[in-house]
């Protein structure tokens, strides 16, 4: 199979998108697990934002130990597959839909952003209690040895509604940068990719692009949700009331508190999740095909073998001389007998036999 005929594979096979989907993100999430936690650290109101990415990093490996920017990766890799699944899927479902019922594609644009808007209340609805475990384990002087320490401290002191305190915000968030994200994705696949084909530069480049301006536009709905997840300077208990605390101890520019690490870690974040899911996709798809072809080869042979028996022992006759192209080739024989009453001509099948 050739990259050219990627889009033209079914690709409305769920299990392929919720697999790749699944891979894609957590591929994404670990591999730039590092950065997220020196993200989450600059938009804390009592210690972010002072010493840029590198000082960030460096302070944290220095006083906290080397393994410091990966605590709470465990708590992605279970919350990421099973969210980025129906995340995925969903989407394609939602957006092969809608364009089908549609007659032109000026709205196509519009029909990318409504399916990242749905995908992504399903995303979050898994994905928001492993990213308040995964935020906890990240602040500055952190109580909690585990993941599993955290979560099981989290629900006996605060209850199940701690984990999904940051929903609304999480959503107020993600469905705008989701809306983004997949719009400038698909209209960068347009000018990078026209032939539409598998093409891995050209999804990682719309990958990133798309993930880099998505992520600048919500960075100040991104620092209230860390505010709400982390529970620093006082409890707080919804977004307007995280909006004023963010101004009283941040001022206007507490709302872009690590903002440059924020458009740092999406963007590659973003081309690896979108590299991923395409190629796997790619992937799953060719082997389906190669299994369709395999099996369809099996029952023909057969079907052949037994036209054969049929019909070449019909009647008594000399050995043929036969010509053939193969085995899905015409196969023909051409045998002469002495009963001259006997002129039946067939050519019913896949043998061609003339009796004269």
């Amino acid at each position: 199979m050739n990259f050219e005929d990627y889009e033209s594979l079914p690709t409305t096979n769920v299990v392929t998108h919720m697999t790749a989907g699944a891979i894609a993100g957590v591929m994404e999430h670990c591999v730039m697990y590092p950065l997220d936690s020196v993200k989450t650290r600059m938009q804390s109101l009592s210690s972010g934002g002072r010493d840029g990415i590198v000082g960030t990093f460096r302070r944290m490996v220095r006083h906290e130990g080397l393994f410091r920017p990966v605590r709470g990766m465990s708590a992605m890799m279970v919350g990421a597959g099973p969210s980025h699944a129906l995340y995925f899927s969903s989407y394609e479902f939602l957006k092969n839909v809608m364009i089908k019922q549609t007659t032109t594609p000026r709205y196509h644009t519009v029909i990318y952003g409504a399916s990242g808007c749905i995908s992504t209340l399903l995303h979050d609805g898994i994905m928001n209690p492993a990213e308040v475990v995964k935020q906890r384990m990240q602040m500055l002087n952190s109580p909690y040895r585990s993941v599993v320490h955290c979560f099981i401290n989290v629900y006996r002191r605060e209850g199940i509604s701690a984990f999904y305190r940051s929903y609304t915000t999480q959503l107020t968030m993600n469905i705008p940068f989701q809306s983004i994200h997949f719009m400038v994705y698909e209209v960068a696949q347009k000018i990078t990719n026209k032939e539409g084909v598998y093409n891995p530069p050209a999804h990682m480049v719309s990958g990133a692009l798309a993930g880099g301006i998505a992520a600048a536009v919500t960075t100040p709905l991104d620092v209230c949700k860390t505010l709400l997840n982390t529970q620093q300077e006082g409890a707080t208990t919804g977004l307007v009331e995280a909006v004023k605390k963010v101004y009283l101890f941040g001022g206007p520019m507490g709302y872009f508190r690590g903002l440059q690490a924020r458009v740092v870690y999406q963007m590659p974040a973003t081309a690896i999740c979108w590299s991923t899911y395409e190629f796997f996709k790619y992937l799953l798809g060719r082997s389906g095909e190669l299994r369709v072809v395999s099996s369809t080869a099996a029952e023909v042979e057969p079907l052949v073998r037994l036209e054969a028996t049929e019909k070449v022992n019909a009647k008594p006759r000399e050995l043929p001389a036969m010509s053939g192209a193969g085995i899905y080739g015409s196969i023909q024989f051409n045998t002469m007998h002495s009963d001259t009453g006997y002129t039946n001509r067939r050519k019913d099948s896949i043998l061609d036999i003339v009796h004269t």
